[in-house]
């Protein structure tokens, strides 16, 4: 069974609606740590789970995104939780429309987090390969060292020491097998453009402005897509918004969750320097 941080969770109850929270690569659901804080505050039960590997959760070779959406259903089903809110970061939000293919039945909404929609042309499976050669050889600080400062804003690497070190620290309590093992997983997931038009629940699309791997442009295209989607956008955030900027993240989540969640939130005021676009 997947390990996983949580608050409010009682297995022995039933929830109806939950929020479930994908973490991105190569980090671990400690990169969650202000969202669920935010989420205990609301009294929402909230998961986030470890892929393969991180933090406890079992090893096993050659997983893909498909495998890891089974069994995250199998962790909702073992914790009664009868629908979520997927909210997936990156690599995270490419299990969230794996998620979404293989079981909608589950979702009952997605906040899809600087990721894209289309799989790996060949330059970048190139690149995939070339890192996971390199991981497995030098472990965990080659990941470090490729990675940075590419995911953060030029701000937060210039500025905030302290997400910085949170990063280093989640990523170094990894082996080189286990990041190579998530890369291999990133470079064989199959393309989900053709899911944007199909997806028929409520969508919001949370977008660093200063995103340098998967630009705000793409959440701009993908939002226009979903029928039922919102963009926000992160002012000085830039790939791993949710720690550069949590309290605006955390705003653009919350005004998702007053949506699709009855009675979430309405004691929050909404700030003035999140840019929405919506439909």
């Amino acid at each position: 069974m997947l390990t996983y941080s949580s608050v409010n969770l009682d297995p022995s109850k039933e929830t109806a609606h939950g929020v479930l929270l994908l973490h991105a690569f190569p980090l671990s659901s400690g990169m969650w740590t202000r969202q669920l804080s935010m989420l205990e505050k609301q009294r929402v039960t909230a998961l986030a789970p470890n892929v393969p590997g991180v933090e406890g959760s079992p090893e096993k070779k050659g997983w893909t995104f498909r495998d890891y959406a089974s069994s995250i259903v199998e962790l909702l089903r073992a914790l009664h939780i009868r629908k979520v809110t997927v909210v997936g970061l990156s690599m995270g939000g490419y299990q969230a429309f794996e998620l979404w293919r293989s079981h909608p039945e589950t979702v009952a909404s997605l906040v899809l987090c600087d990721t894209r929609a289309e799989q790996d042309n060949e330059g970048a499976l190139a690149n995939r390969r070339d890192f996971i050669s390199a991981v497995k050889a030098n472990g965990p600080d080659e990941a470090i060292g490729r990675m940075l400062p590419n995911v953060f804003a030029k701000a937060t690497y210039l500025d905030r020491s302290s997400v910085i070190d949170t990063f280093r620290t989640i990523v170094n309590r990894q082996s080189g097998t286990v990041i190579a093992a998530a890369m291999a997983a990133i470079a064989s997931r199959i393309d989900s453009v053709d899911l944007l038009t199909r997806i028929s629940c409520p969508v919001t699309f949370i977008f660093g402005e200063e995103d340098k791997l998967t630009p705000k442009a793409l959440g701009e295209s993908m939002s226009k897509q979903v029928s039922r989607s919102r963009l926000c956008l992160i002012p000085g955030g830039g790939h791993l918004c949710n720690m550069e900027q949590p309290d605006m993240f955390n705003d653009c989540l919350s005004a998702h969750l007053r949506e699709v969640i009855p009675g979430f939130g309405s004691d929050l005021e909404r700030p003035d320097d999140i840019e929405e676009v919506g439909k």
